[in-house]
């Protein structure tokens, strides 16, 4: 059994959050989970954010969401693949 889980840090989530949503939008169906964590809440909202995505696409599909990702500016990405024989 395989698992694609992609890490995404994002700074300055204000403005860079819209440009993520829009890429996430676009590779949509290749998500399978999505967890969002950033500290506080209402007026003390984090400006940095954290996302968890399990991933179900091929190797090179994955690996495009994570360097389209990390071509925005204030974020990173890392694709982690996980395995353990069935």
């Amino acid at each position: 059994m395989k698992k694609s889980i992609l890490l995404v840090l994002i700074g300055n989530r204000k403005e860079e959050a819209v440009k993520v949503q829009q890429i996430l939008t676009g590779w949509g169906c290749l998500i399978k989970t999505r967890l969002g964590i950033h500290d506080g809440v209402l007026e003390n909202c984090s400006d940095s954010g954290l996302l968890i995505l399990e991933l179900v696409g091929t190797d090179e599909q994955n690996q495009e969401i994570a360097r389209k990702l990390s071509l925005l500016k204030n974020v990173s990405s890392k694709l982690v693949e996980l395995e353990v024989e069935s």
